[in-house]
């Protein structure tokens, strides 16, 4: 019997360019997030190339706004021959006070393509999975597009600071429930190039905290999907310090630890 795949789960920011006028994010926006992580679920299950088939119909239950987080998790609820269905949940959190709320749920069907290297019939899923060990750190994962890439064919530097830098912020900000900003970041090592068409996994965690400020260690993990070979990619820390609305430091109040657990 084969291992159940854990949820995969992305977490992004909702910025004005996301939106419509009225500051919501934008429903294409929201299915793009729902589909790229049913296809990192499927993908990862089958260790094969996954096409989507259909969606079951989708319900926008709540609406996420420009600068609050959004969190698509898929998960693998059905398996067949060649083709699998992913359950997805998207829910938006106010990162200052907390708040989640449930925006949309759907159910992806997706097929593998029949290829040279393509292993048929799917793994099925585990009917007596493993209970989940509990993890203190933030995951977030996400996909390597050709746009992302430089003429060898990995990740730009550039891109791969930026997401690193966001998920630091993220950690940092649901750590102290506080208004962040970068201030600096420390030492960044860069151990294996990232290919097109890989998914890229941060690790984040708070490693200090002080009056106004925290350190965030981050993790940047890759994995070629169809063999499952990962390796430590990258490795950097930043300083984060929490500001009123002037800009000003201000103490920190809060300190949840990563809360909702992921």
């Amino acid at each position: 019997m084969s291992e159940q795949t854990p949820a995969v789960q992305i977490i992004d920011m909702v910025f004005p360019g996301d939106t419509n006028h009225h500051g919501t994010l934008f429903g294409g926006v929201a299915l793009a997030h729902m589909d790229k992580v049913a296809f990192l679920a499927a993908t990862r299950h089958g260790r094969a190339s996954f096409v989507t088939a259909a969606s079951e119909k989708i319900d926008f239950a709540s609406p996420a706004y420009a600068g609050e987080m959004v969190e698509a998790t898929g998960r693998i609820v059905r398996v067949g021959r060649s083709s699998l269905d992913c359950e997805v949940e998207l829910v938006a959190e106010a990162l200052v006070s907390g708040e989640r709320r449930l925006c949309t749920r759907g159910r992806f069907t997706l097929v593998a393509v029949k290829e040279p290297g393509t292993r048929l019939p799917l793994p099925p899923l585990d009917a007596d999975p493993a209970p989940a060990v509990p993890d203190t750190m933030l995951r977030t994962v996400d996909m390597v597009f050709p746009s992302q890439t430089n003429h060898y064919g990995t990740l730009y530097g550039g891109d791969a600071l930026k997401i690193m830098g966001k998920a630091a912020f993220i950690c940092a900000t649901r750590h102290t429930r506080s208004v962040i900003v970068m201030a600096s970041s420390d030492r960044i090592d860069f151990v294996s190039a990232i290919r097109t068409g890989e998914m890229v996994e941060l690790a984040s965690q708070v490693v200090y905290t002080g009056r106004s400020s925290v350190v965030v260690a981050v993790e940047l993990w890759a994995e070629d999907l169809l063999t499952g070979e990962r390796r430590r990619a990258a490795c950097a820390g930043f300083t984060m310090v929490s500001v009123d609305d002037q800009g000003r430091p201000t103490p920190i109040v809060a300190q949840s630890a990563q809360e909702p657990a992921l």
